[in-house]
């Protein structure tokens, strides 16, 4: 029987970054459950590169708990890295290597136990569920989980393996991103009058947003258990213009929001659209009225709120010992489950403060801890 290590060994072996397939990976769970008889299912994306993974042990019938994790993992071009990140090393107490901590040991841990699921009758299920392209907006999960109560058996909990140090995690932030593509008007850089800057553009509709972000920070609830206690807005990446002496014609940019799980991002994006429509866009039809500003919804995710009564609370707190309630500003696939009507928690092996470092590690008393709780539940799922 291999150990949650030696798992983690071929996991991390595989190299999944988001640009990447992530089926060699797969073909391996699906033959590694197929040798100890169980029979998986498979949830391509639309051009079979990619799939999400879900199989049951146990009855096949609704309930039960899932064990949810997904596979790829973040890239490791441009950063220093000591050793191959696509090969485990051990130093001391840690495991270095990309996934180790974002996040491969979970489901290592979850398989390794599958002949201690196997060994004695199930009555409850439990449910392994592997996802694509979370790291790029939790962008595979929905489409396994809209298969869930129809071709999938509904489980009662779910358990999202992200590294939390096995902490039990009530709680995380929404996501919502949203483009910005401005268009204006070319002309020499010494007749501005005549030309419509882009990037000069861009660059007021961020200091927008930057001032809609400092508003929120500003009123920010000081009881509120989320670091920072707000609704965050960034953008990141800018791209724009061909030269110094030529006005810009196009600029684009991507804003990042981070919302607390009972704010409404859209509203946000409302504001945003609104002020545009009422300051921006008269100046520059004025020059010139094939100008634009489109905005787009990139991607929504949503957070997951708090729900200290439900089933998954109950049960990962009596697994754990943990009787704290911890909330976190990132975002995982937890809410998605959660919107869907299944009861979701976050706990896992390993610290985010490790994830999407060079030389990521897990501490290897993560995984036993991870294993201990995964033994409990299946002893808790046997009864």
């Amino acid at each position: 029987m291999p150990t949650p290590v030696e798992l983690l060994e071929t996991l991390v072996g595989f190299d999944t970054t988001s640009a990447k397939s992530n089926m060699a990976l797969i073909d391996w769970v699906r033959t590694y459950l197929d040798g100890h008889g169980i029979a998986s299912t498979l949830v391509p994306n639309e051009d079979g590169t990619k799939a999400n993974l879900w199989a049951t042990v146990g009855p096949a019938r609704e309930g039960g708990v899932c064990l949810s994790g997904h596979t790829d993992v973040v890239p490791v071009d441009g950063q220093p890295w000591d050793t191959d990140p696509f090969t485990l090393t051990r130093k001391d107490d840690r495991l270095y290597g990309r996934g180790t901590c974002d996040m491969k040991a979970f489901p290592a841990t979850a398989l390794a136990l599958l002949p201690e699921m196997l060994a004695r009758p199930l009555a409850r299920p439990i449910h392994f569920a592997f996802s694509y392209d979370e790291e790029v907006g939790c962008l595979g999960a929905p489409s396994m989980i809209a298969e869930i109560g129809r071709s999938l058996p509904r489980p009662s909990v779910v358990i999202i393996g992200e590294p939390t140090d096995m902490k039990v995690v009530s709680a995380h932030k929404g996501m919502w991103f949203f483009r910005t593509i401005v268009t204006g008007k070319e002309a020499h850089s010494s007749q501005t009058h005549r030309g419509v800057s882009a990037v000069m553009t861009g660059a007021r509709l961020i200091a927008k947003l930057d001032e809609m972000a400092k508003a929120r920070a500003a009123a920010a609830d000081p009881d509120c258990k989320f670091v920072p206690p707000y609704t965050t807005i960034h953008v990141g990446t800018v791209q724009g213009g061909t030269a110094a002496n030529i006005i810009s014609r196009r600029c684009e940019f991507v804003c990042d929001v981070r919302n607390l799980p009972d704010d409404f991002p859209e509203d946000i994006q409302r504001e945003y659209e609104a002020w545009i429509e009422a300051e921006i866009l008269p100046e520059m039809h004025a020059v010139d009225p094939n100008t634009r500003i489109d905005v787009t919804t990139e991607n929504v995710v949503p957070g997951l709120r708090e729900d200290l009564d439900s089933e998954a609370e109950t049960l990962v707190r009596q697994l754990t010992g943990d009787n704290d309630v911890t909330y976190v500003p990132y975002g995982t696939e937890a809410g998605q489950f959660q919107s869907a009507g299944m009861a979701a928690v976050v706990c896992g092996p390993g610290s985010i403060d490790q994830a999407h470092q060079p030389n990521e590690y897990v501490e290897i008393d993560q995984i036993a801890q991870c294993e201990t709780m995964l033994r409990k539940l299946i002893d808790r799922c046997r009864s």
